[in-house]
């Protein structure tokens, strides 16, 4: 889930969840803002933090990302960050509204897919996402296993 790479439109991608793509289908991606202290900004450019069961809610006319954890930072002082707090997201009130009604009418979720830099700045990959069944997530796995398979098999004949 950790792992720093620089893309070549100097997108710095911090770490990617790889969870959300095997539990859910991701219907729709947007870019937000998140609302970090100093030292979460530190601990975050470390690659210090996990997001694994992390979503985010709507409250009121904001939305809040919950269950990230941030460690603390090393070199922090008595004014470090608590790990657990809730964390508010930067969007514009006509998206957070559009979010607002997808969630209710449609009944999806939201989840952070990706933590990355943009010209310095921490920004998330916000994705409105639909729960998979246990028996959808069995046929991708069987898919991609069949795949796999025939890839080994070509392989395999060329020999």
């Amino acid at each position: 889930m950790k792992g720093a790479k620089q893309g070549e439109s100097g997108v710095k991608v911090l770490a990617v969840n790889r969870k959300a793509r095997q539990r859910y289908s991701v219907e729709e991606r947007m870019e937000s803002g998140i609302e970090l202290k100093g030292t979460e900004v530190k601990s975050m450019r470390g690659a210090r933090f996990s997001f694994g069961d992390a979503y985010a809610r709507i409250e009121g006319s904001e939305v809040w990302l919950h269950n990230l954890n941030i460690s603390a930072y090393e070199h922090g002082n008595i004014h470090n960050h608590d790990p657990e707090r809730p964390r508010r997201l930067l969007l514009h009130k006509q998206e957070i509204k559009r979010l607002k009604r997808k969630v209710d009418e449609k009944g999806l979720t939201m989840v952070p897919l990706r933590f990355y830099l943009k010209k310095g700045i921490v920004k998330l990959e916000l994705g409105l996402c639909r729960g998979k069944k246990l028996y959808d997530r069995r046929e991708e796995i069987k898919k991609r296993d069949q795949k796999l398979d025939a890839e080994r098999e070509a392989r395999h004949s060329f020999r």
